[in-house]
């Protein structure tokens, strides 16, 4: 058996840009990727403080430093700029891999600079 566990989150990013005309996803800056463990065309839920939408893209990633958080595609019509949003990954385990199971949670300030990195719920 498998169970689908958090993975990791980018908890509270605000979201700069919202793209309509683009092939679709979210474009993630790349040292917020990296923090969170997350991969280019990786699926992730994206959590809508400000309105309540839920919804699931795809990773693409966005230069390095610029603290990007946009949707692209269909997702734009979710969300706006300055919205607050948790960025959701998922991950199937073995009932074994859960002894040393700790999720990657990111948290950020309101310019999505890494506040905290933390290794538990």
């Amino acid at each position: 058996m498998r169970i689908e566990m958090l993975y990791s989150k980018i908890h509270r990013a605000t979201v700069t840009d919202a793209n309509l005309n683009y092939v679709g996803s979210i474009t993630i800056d790349e040292e917020l990727m990296e923090a969170a463990k997350l991969v280019v065309g990786q699926k992730v839920d994206i959590l809508n403080i400000n309105n309540g939408e839920r919804f699931q893209t795809y990773v693409i990633k966005g230069e390095r430093g610029k603290r990007a958080i946009c949707l692209n595609g269909a997702a734009a019509r979710k969300a706006h700029p300055g919205d607050k949003i948790i960025i959701v990954a998922y991950a199937q385990y073995d009932p074994t891999e859960l002894q040393s199971y700790e999720p990657t949670i990111v948290l950020v300030d309101e310019k999505n600079d890494i506040q905290e990195i933390l290794h538990s719920m």
